[in-house]
């Protein structure tokens, strides 16, 4: 192993460690009870390490938060693949996003305090560069099979993205996250239905 090398590994595994540190302390006590000094600390490197990979603590937040998305969609992939026909699949897809948004760190970080940490465009646009793709294509794909009916892809993704984050921004804030989950994945199923071509005469 050459020098260069293991200090790309050695960066690499510092940045990891410090996302992790700062997903679990955003996820425990929230953006602003959160400090540097403590995420240092817990991560066991020197603040000019922190500043080396992350310009400030929101530049942390935010590839925290990249992270999850990615997760989010990579779970939204698997959930959607392993299903033989599209419909299926979409519909899947959809709940594996709504499972998603169960996991209390997602609620908090993802969906409660980003949009005040990083401002509602910057978020929006993060979510977007994880799913809108995914769910464009998904449409795209279900319409050439004809299980749905034939209309742009483009808005309608936006429409049904919008939908799922107002479902899961009503799942974190339940008092019973699990009843909300499953009210709004009916709904969800209910309107990815109304898609679906006219049955024949």
């Amino acid at each position: 192993m050459t020098v260069a090398t293991q200090k790309a590994r050695q960066a690499a595994a510092t940045r990891s460690e410090l996302v992790a540190v700062g997903r679990r302390l955003f996820a425990e006590r929230g953006f602003a009870g959160t400090s540097t000094e403590e995420i240092v600390v817990q991560a066991g490197v020197t603040r000019g390490a922190l500043y080396y990979h992350f310009r400030n603590k929101e530049d942390l937040f935010r590839a925290v938060l990249a992270e999850i998305e990615e997760a989010v969609a990579e779970a939204m992939t698997a959930a959607s693949m392993a299903e033989p026909e599209l419909f299926d699949g979409l519909v899947q897809g959809c709940g594996a996003f709504l499972d998603a948004c169960l996991d209390p760190a997602v609620q908090r970080i993802a969906l409660r305090e980003a949009p005040a940490v990083l401002g509602w465009e910057a978020w929006r646009a993060i979510g977007a560069e994880h799913r809108f793709g995914l769910m464009a294509t998904g449409l795209q794909w279900t319409m050439i099979a004809g299980e749905i009916s034939d209309q742009p892809a483009a808005p309608l993704a936006h429409m049904l993205l919008g939908a799922l984050h107002e479902g899961a921004l009503y799942i974190a804030a339940a008092d019973d996250p699990a009843v909300a989950r499953a009210e709004v994945g009916g709904i969800v199923r209910r309107l990815l239905d109304g898609l679906r071509p006219p049955a024949g005469p």
